[in-house]
């Protein structure tokens, strides 16, 4: 196998800052997720993008409070040393009620640098 190759993981073989972000994100711990964030962190959502972690905060108190909705992590990738994708199931009561996302994600020091969130 060569090291460029994607390999499949699942949630257990996520880095730990991930599946904290992943974690606290699903039980709506904006205290938490935001840990797992450097200081100048991006996220992009929805091609919306929060730089720094006071816009990442007030972006997942956003989405913590708009809509009620359940996320099941369907698929996880490492796609090289620091880069992940994780494919999730959202429903909930958002526009169209049901949707899969994708979550790139790249690590810097341990933490996340960058998270792109799109379809």
């Amino acid at each position: 196998m060569h090291d460029n190759q994607p390999r499949t993981s699942n949630q257990d073989t996520l880095p730990e800052v991930i599946t904290r972000y992943l974690n606290a994100h699903r039980t709506h711990d904006t205290a938490t997720a935001i840990t797992a964030f450097t200081d100048q962190a991006t996220v992009i959502d929805d091609g919306n993008t929060h730089a720094g972690t006071e816009a990442i905060e007030a972006w997942l108190n956003r989405s913590a409070s708009e809509f009620t909705y359940t996320i099941h992590l369907t698929h996880a990738q490492q796609t090289d040393a620091t880069r992940y994708i994780t494919t999730h199931h959202l429903e909930g009561n958002f526009p169209g009620g049901t949707i899969d996302l994708r979550y790139q994600f790249t690590l810097s020091d341990g933490l996340i640098e960058r998270l792109v969130i799109e379809p």
